[in-house]
């Protein structure tokens, strides 16, 4: 398994999630109120909303946190986010996107390009690295919602484009274009999702050595715990050996 989610799996089998929960909290809120306020406050009839309340039940965010981030866009007093994407390059050239919503896009600028450089890598120019991913849609289940063969079949059916089972659970993947769709007839038949989100997929991944690697984890983990950051992407890949010995020594 190669960048941001070997780098998330091994931080949440560490309980470095548990004790981030109000930060992760605070920015499911966020994505609740801007898919709110763009769309209808109805999840059944704004695709958005639906997936960012299903992505904040799988982090068992409370149903009462949920509500109040909805009736926050409702009543109009919700802070004027904008989506923005930052490319750049981590230590060893490794190929970077951060997905953010801001309400100054200059501070977010200057603490994500701050971050980049304390770490060894540089904040680049929009289109930079983006050349280097895909734009697609990822749908996590369980293990428990069934065998890997089983939700193959359910997937297929539903027109997703790759699945991968292992211990861990199950990752499909589908054009970003039908993620909704897909989303939605693969819970006809598995039940509701851990999360469902576009994510950038890199093409090819990059492999670093223990000193680049080690930078690059902290990189990745600066960037994280950041308020504006919604999601962090790349094309590292680092040996499961090796990612154990440098989560086992921070």
């Amino acid at each position: 398994m190669a960048g941001h989610s070997q780098f998330k799996n091994i931080m949440h089998k560490k309980g470095a999630a548990d004790a981030r929960r109000s930060k992760v909290f605070g920015k499911l809120a966020r994505e609740i109120t801007v898919a709110a306020k763009l769309g209808t406050p109805d999840p059944d009839m704004n695709p958005r909303l639906r997936l960012a309340i299903q992505n904040a039940r799988a982090e068992n965010m409370p149903k009462d946190n949920i509500e109040r981030a909805i009736k926050k866009a409702a009543g109009g007093d919700a802070d004027a986010y904008e989506s923005m994407r930052y490319e750049g390059y981590g230590p060893g050239g490794v190929a970077m996107i951060v997905e953010a919503l801001t309400d100054n896009r200059n501070r977010t600028a200057g603490a994500i390009r701050s971050v980049f450089s304390r770490y060894g890598g540089a904040l680049g120019e929009t289109g930079s690295v983006g050349f280097l991913f895909d734009r697609v849609g990822e749908i996590v289940y369980p293990l428990k919602a069934g065998t890997a063969d089983a939700v193959l079949e359910a997937a297929i059916d539903a027109g997703a484009q790759d699945v991968v089972s292992n211990e861990d659970g199950h990752r499909i993947l589908c054009a970003f274009a039908d993620l909704n769709e897909v989303a939605k007839a693969l819970e006809a038949r598995l039940g509701e999702a851990g999360t469902v989100k576009g994510i950038w997929r890199a093409q090819a991944t990059s492999r670093l050595d223990e000193e680049k690697a080690a930078s690059m984890l902290k990189l990745l983990a600066a960037l994280e715990d950041d308020d504006d950051v919604q999601g962090v992407y790349s094309n590292v890949e680092i040996s499961d050996a090796l990612m154990e010995k440098l989560t086992t020594a921070a």
